[in-house]
């Protein structure tokens, strides 16, 4: 279903109309399974990475790696001020419980953050390289799974309606 929506919205004339005024590589908007499928690996694993300006990082990977661009950037949006809380702190204990260290209580200030950044540094990028490696590499498993499926359903479809 996804994958007709993306098909459908990318043959919209006022939306062909805009790239082509704005000069946008055409590649960078494609909708087919590999770029989509990478934009997701890539907007993901930035997403879990506790750091300023998300958007620039998967940006700045464009001259490097073809993806679709509006699609990796809104996998940025899975951190947002509402989750990523809940998201470093589950990478702290996750880092913490790999290193095996002591879990420190956290307070949610600056002052506390500022003062304990050398206690919680290494643990909690410890558990944002797991989760940021593993967690993108399943959705990319997902995505791509799903897509052909959802092509393989739509073939069997077609055959069954000639």
């Amino acid at each position: 279903m996804l994958r007709t929506t993306l098909k459908k919205i990318s043959k919209n004339k006022k939306l062909q109309e805009l790239i082509k005024k704005s000069k946008v590589p055409p590649e960078y908007l494609s909708t087919n399974r590999k770029m989509v499928s990478r934009a997701v690996l890539l907007g993901l694993f930035i997403a879990f990475i506790p750091m300023p300006m998300q958007m620039a990082a998967v940006l700045a990977l464009m001259p490097f790696v073809k993806f679709n661009v509006p699609i990796g950037l809104a996998m940025c949006w899975m951190s947002n001020p509402l989750t990523m809380p809940p998201m470093y702190y589950m990478e702290y204990l996750t880092g913490s419980f790999f290193l095996g260290t002591k879990v420190e209580p956290v307070e949610m200030s600056l002052q506390w953050f500022s003062d304990n950044i050398d206690n919680i540094f290494i643990p909690l990028y410890t558990g944002t390289l797991f989760y940021s490696v593993f967690g993108s590499l399943s959705a990319y498993w997902l995505v791509n799974y799903f897509w052909k499926a959802s092509v393989y359903r739509d073939k069997k479809l077609s055959k069954k309606k000639k």
